[in-house]
Protein backbone atom coordinates (compact mmCIF):
# COMPACT_ATOMS: atom_id res chain seq x y z
CA UNK A 1 0.00 0.00 0.00
CA UNK A 2 1.34 3.35 -0.83
CA UNK A 3 1.31 6.05 1.57
CA UNK A 4 0.86 9.55 0.87
CA UNK A 5 3.00 11.99 2.73
CA UNK A 6 1.87 16.28 3.63
CA UNK A 7 2.01 18.27 6.25
CA UNK A 8 -0.15 17.85 9.26
CA UNK A 9 -3.45 19.47 9.69
CA UNK A 10 -5.98 19.86 12.27
CA UNK A 11 -7.66 16.69 11.35
CA UNK A 12 -4.94 14.58 11.90
CA UNK A 13 -4.29 15.97 16.12
CA UNK A 14 -6.40 12.76 17.72
CA UNK A 15 -3.93 10.89 15.55
CA UNK A 16 -0.67 12.18 16.43
CA UNK A 17 -1.28 12.07 19.77
CA UNK A 18 -1.64 8.26 19.90
CA UNK A 19 1.78 8.14 17.32
CA UNK A 20 3.74 10.56 19.63
CA UNK A 21 2.31 8.64 23.21
CA UNK A 22 3.58 5.48 21.63
CA UNK A 23 7.01 6.96 20.93
CA UNK A 24 7.25 8.98 24.30
CA UNK A 25 4.49 7.44 26.57
CA UNK A 26 5.90 9.09 29.39
CA UNK A 27 4.29 12.17 28.41
CA UNK A 28 1.13 13.53 29.22
CA UNK A 29 -1.52 12.80 26.13
CA UNK A 30 -2.74 16.28 27.13
CA UNK A 31 0.52 17.50 26.62
CA UNK A 32 0.85 16.14 23.03
CA UNK A 33 -1.93 17.32 22.19
CA UNK A 34 -1.24 20.58 23.23
CA UNK A 35 2.25 20.88 21.22
CA UNK A 36 0.39 19.02 18.32
CA UNK A 37 -1.77 21.83 18.57
CA UNK A 38 0.77 24.30 18.32
CA UNK A 39 3.07 23.49 15.29
CA UNK A 40 0.56 22.99 13.38
CA UNK A 41 -0.61 26.80 14.03
CA UNK A 42 2.77 27.32 12.99
CA UNK A 43 3.72 28.21 16.41
CA UNK A 44 5.68 25.59 18.23
CA UNK A 45 6.71 26.54 21.69
CA UNK A 46 10.35 26.58 20.39
CA UNK A 47 11.89 29.80 18.30
CA UNK A 48 13.14 28.19 15.34
CA UNK A 49 10.87 26.46 13.05
CA UNK A 50 8.86 23.01 13.64
CA UNK A 51 6.98 21.02 11.59
CA UNK A 52 4.97 17.45 11.50
CA UNK A 53 4.95 15.50 8.19
CA UNK A 54 2.58 12.56 8.52
CA UNK A 55 2.07 9.67 6.17
CA UNK A 56 -1.38 8.47 5.62
CA UNK A 57 -2.48 5.10 4.26
CA UNK A 58 -5.88 4.91 3.13
CA UNK A 59 -7.08 7.93 5.38
CA UNK A 60 -5.27 6.83 8.21
CA UNK A 61 -2.15 8.00 9.48
CA UNK A 62 0.42 5.17 9.72
CA UNK A 63 3.46 7.60 10.33
CA UNK A 64 5.05 10.74 11.38
CA UNK A 65 8.36 12.61 11.48
CA UNK A 66 8.58 16.02 13.50
CA UNK A 67 11.88 17.70 12.50
CA UNK A 68 13.03 21.24 13.17
CA UNK A 69 15.91 23.58 12.76
CA UNK A 70 18.30 23.85 15.59
CA UNK A 71 21.41 26.76 15.98
CA UNK A 72 23.50 23.59 16.32
CA UNK A 73 23.75 19.48 16.92
CA UNK A 74 26.58 17.32 17.88
CA UNK A 75 28.88 16.59 15.22
CA UNK A 76 27.41 19.19 12.61
CA UNK A 77 29.55 21.96 11.32
CA UNK A 78 28.49 24.83 14.19
CA UNK A 79 28.62 27.89 11.77
CA UNK A 80 25.08 26.88 10.24
CA UNK A 81 21.42 26.14 11.69
CA UNK A 82 20.97 22.14 11.02
CA UNK A 83 17.70 20.05 10.59
CA UNK A 84 17.33 18.11 13.31
CA UNK A 85 14.95 14.75 13.84
CA UNK A 86 12.66 15.83 17.04
CA UNK A 87 10.59 12.77 16.79
CA UNK A 88 10.08 9.57 13.77
CA UNK A 89 7.74 6.97 14.48
CA UNK A 90 6.20 4.34 12.25
CA UNK A 91 3.31 1.88 13.19
CA UNK A 92 4.84 -1.39 13.75
CA UNK A 93 2.44 -2.83 10.70
CA UNK A 94 3.86 -0.65 8.35
CA UNK A 95 7.32 -0.92 8.89
CA UNK A 96 10.18 -2.19 6.69
CA UNK A 97 7.59 -0.87 3.48
CA UNK A 98 9.75 2.22 3.25
CA UNK A 99 7.08 4.57 4.97
CA UNK A 100 10.29 5.47 7.47
CA UNK A 101 12.48 6.40 4.76
CA UNK A 102 9.91 8.28 2.77
CA UNK A 103 9.76 9.94 5.99
CA UNK A 104 12.97 11.12 6.04
CA UNK A 105 13.26 12.16 2.92
CA UNK A 106 10.94 13.97 3.47
CA UNK A 107 12.75 15.73 6.44
CA UNK A 108 15.88 16.20 4.44
CA UNK A 109 14.09 18.09 1.89
CA UNK A 110 11.99 20.26 4.40
CA UNK A 111 15.62 20.72 5.73
CA UNK A 112 17.44 21.64 2.58
CA UNK A 113 14.39 24.24 2.04
CA UNK A 114 15.55 26.01 4.83
CA UNK A 115 18.94 26.25 4.02
CA UNK A 116 20.35 23.57 6.01
CA UNK A 117 23.08 21.31 4.58
CA UNK A 118 22.87 18.95 7.54
CA UNK A 119 19.96 16.79 9.30
CA UNK A 120 20.81 15.16 12.39
CA UNK A 121 19.27 13.56 15.18
CA UNK A 122 19.55 11.06 18.31
CA UNK A 123 18.06 8.04 20.16
CA UNK A 124 18.32 6.14 23.24
CA UNK A 125 21.58 4.51 24.02
CA UNK A 126 19.90 0.97 24.46
CA UNK A 127 17.05 1.67 20.89
CA UNK A 128 18.74 -0.66 19.03
CA UNK A 129 16.20 -1.26 16.22
CA UNK A 130 16.33 2.73 15.94
CA UNK A 131 20.01 3.26 15.97
CA UNK A 132 20.13 0.01 13.00
CA UNK A 133 17.18 2.69 11.43
CA UNK A 134 19.12 5.57 11.22
CA UNK A 135 22.68 3.60 10.04
CA UNK A 136 20.65 1.92 7.33
CA UNK A 137 19.35 5.77 6.38
CA UNK A 138 22.68 7.23 5.99
CA UNK A 139 23.09 8.52 9.45
CA UNK A 140 26.82 8.40 10.92
CA UNK A 141 27.44 8.18 14.75
CA UNK A 142 29.17 11.06 15.94
CA UNK A 143 29.01 10.73 19.69
CA UNK A 144 27.88 7.97 22.32
CA UNK A 145 26.96 9.75 25.52
CA UNK A 146 25.70 8.96 29.33
CA UNK A 147 24.55 11.67 31.44
CA UNK A 148 25.03 12.14 34.78
CA UNK A 149 22.78 14.18 37.20
CA UNK A 150 23.23 14.62 40.90
CA UNK A 151 21.01 16.25 43.74
CA UNK A 152 22.22 18.94 45.53
CA UNK A 153 21.14 19.01 48.88
CA UNK A 154 20.13 22.07 50.50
Amino acid sequence: MQSQLRLAARRDVEALVCLRAALWPDTPKREHETEIRKIIAGRPCRTLPLVLIVAEVQKTLAGFVEVGLRSHADGCDPIRPVGFVEGWYVLARHRSKGMGRALIVAAENWSREQGCSELASDTWLNNEASQRAHEALGFEVVDRCVNYRKALRR
